[in-house]
């Protein structure tokens, strides 16, 4: 190989493969030391450098220099610093003495070389290229053609030498294609791969259905409407959430479409997976009764600590607010993110009826009233002794059956119970004992034990599951000492696991 022959290799390869120059020449640079480490000796360090502009090449081999009195683990490799000075004065440990040889005849064998070392370094700048040309595109939808198909899993060509790969989990049950067919996929992920990294595309995810609803709704990509939420259950059913920022704008309307052509568009690529459009709101118990559709919701009731929301439905209706297999009430709890419980009326006037009656009945216990007193306080929302005592006490005074004195009398029994009852807590806390286990454990002091027990801390499980920053604030420590003393208490877990795995 002259250096008119690589002066052409390069201008062909770039041309061909769509890769710099500079790409190909530090590929040839590579073959061709590789290729005199074979005419010499395979564990010299040689290196080539070819004239970008002539196609001339030279050959060098180099040594690391390394201290004197460090010794050498190859000869041909490094060299001592003493030595090195005497070849060059200005020499450095961790700096090199380069050397020119002559460069070795390429023949067939080292020409076949050569070839195999620039085709792999032009498929790594491909891939290359490839991953930054997609890497801004991850989180959108993309398209392709189907390569191939092996298993299942579909290989999909984008053009320009780039390459997606759909696995079998996430395409649509039940779907399958053929070499040739145009298909639309979001894209999910760069993944690294040993041959390379590979872009990893789903048709199974909900964002893959907003981003088709923002190629069919004009007004969703001009800003008029936003996407709140989606839920799907694959090529089954889907809810999508939607918000106009204009007053003028139907939502719902405009993403169903003249006779509903755009949303049986975005249907027809997704394998005919029917989908609900909803109309969003900020009250989550709107939202959540919007989102229950084609069911009419019949009442609500929100439990903002557990994030749950009981609603009830007609008797009728229960099977069709459900879902077959619970279907649409689990896309409903997906896209509001709130845990919904469906059930019928009659179970929730039940439910609701058991509530009032254990309420009425604490409340009698707890502050010593009759049932008529106790039933009021259940129906005008009371459901705790901390409401009684501690809302505004014009809420109270509002109610008719009340006057100044009965809410005076009510908020401070109330606010005696609470006293009485963590007066208790405390001095339950107080006595409680830490367990031998918890005393015993490596790390452990008496203080510690005590002082853990008094929070509540009394075994090694209570310790185990324990945050670093909560053990900080109660034993006087650090969060490295906090940290081994939580792993240390978890050891057991991880003991049971293995045992069980053993059995």
């Amino acid at each position: 190989m002259n250096n008119k022959e690589i002066l052409l290799v390069v201008d062909a390869m770039s041309n061909e493969k769509g890769v710099g120059k500079e790409v190909i020449f530090q590929a040839i640079e590579a073959a061709l030391a590789m290729a005199t480490r074979k005419g010499y000796d395979m564990e010299l360090d040689a290196n080539v450098k070819i004239d970008r502009v002539t196609g001339n090449y030279e050959t060098f081999r180099q040594w690391l220099i390394v201290e004197d009195e460090e010794e050498l683990e190859s000869e041909k490799l490094q060299i001592t610093l003493a030595d090195a000075q005497q070849k060059q004065a200005d020499a450095e440990v961790g700096g090199y003495i380069i050397e020119p040889m002559e460069s070795v005849e390429f023949g067939r064998i080292a020409a076949q070389t050569a070839k195999q070392v620039i085709v792999q370094k032009v498929r790594e700048a491909e891939r290359a290229q490839v991953v930054d040309q997609y890497r801004e595109k991850v989180g959108q939808m993309i398209h392709g053609t189907v390569k191939r198909v092996d298993r299942g899993n579909v290989t999909l060509d984008l053009g320009g030498n780039a390459e997606a790969f759909l696995p079998r989990e996430e395409m649509i049950p039940r779907e399958s294609f053929r070499s040739g067919d145009r298909i639309r996929g979001y894209l999910k992920e760069i993944r690294p791969e040993g041959r390379g990294p590979q872009l990893i595309v789903s048709r199974v995810s909900p964002a893959l259905l907003i981003e088709l609803f923002t190629l069919e709704v004009p007004e969703i990509s001009d800003g008029m409407i936003e996407i709140k939420g989606a839920a799907r259950d694959p090529g089954l059913r889907a809810k999508i959430a939607v918000e106009a920022k204009e007053s003028r704008i139907d939502p719902v309307g405009a993403c169903v479409g003249m006779r509903g052509s755009r949303v049986q568009a975005v249907t027809n690529e997704l394998a005919g997976e029917r989908v609900d459009i909803i109309l969003w709101d900020e009250d989550p118990a709107r939202f959540a009764i919007n989102a229950m559709a084609p069911a009419e919701v019949q009442s609500i009731v929100v439990d903002e600590d557990a994030h749950s929301m009981d609603i009830a439905v007609e008797d009728g209706q229960l099977s069709q607010a459900i879902g077959r297999s619970g279907q649409n009430v689990r896309l409903a709890s997906q896209l509001t993110g709130w845990e919904l419980n469906v059930m019928s009326a009659s179970e929730a006037d039940q439910k609701a009826e058991s509530e009032i009656g254990e309420l009425i009945q604490a409340f009698m216990a707890d502050l010593d009233v009759d049932e008529d007193v106790a039933l009021i306080l259940a129906q005008e929302g009371f459901s705790s002794l901390e409401e009684v005592a501690y809302v505004p006490e014009q809420e109270m005074l509002d109610i008719e059956e009340f006057d100044a004195d009965i809410v005076a009398e009510l908020r401070s029994r109330a606010r005696d119970v609470l006293l009485t009852r963590a007066i208790a807590s405390e001095e339950q806390l107080e006595s409680a004992e830490p367990s031998q286990e918890l005393q015993d454990m490596e790390g452990m002091t008496k203080d510690l034990a005590l002082t853990l027990a008094s929070k509540g801390v009394t075994t090694l499980d209570d310790l185990a599951e324990l945050a670093v920053d909560e053990l900080v604030e109660i034993g006087d420590m650090n969060d490295e000492q906090a940290a081994a003393l939580i792993m240390k208490a978890r050891e057991s877990w991880f003991a049971d696991e293995n045992t069980d795995a053993g059995e």
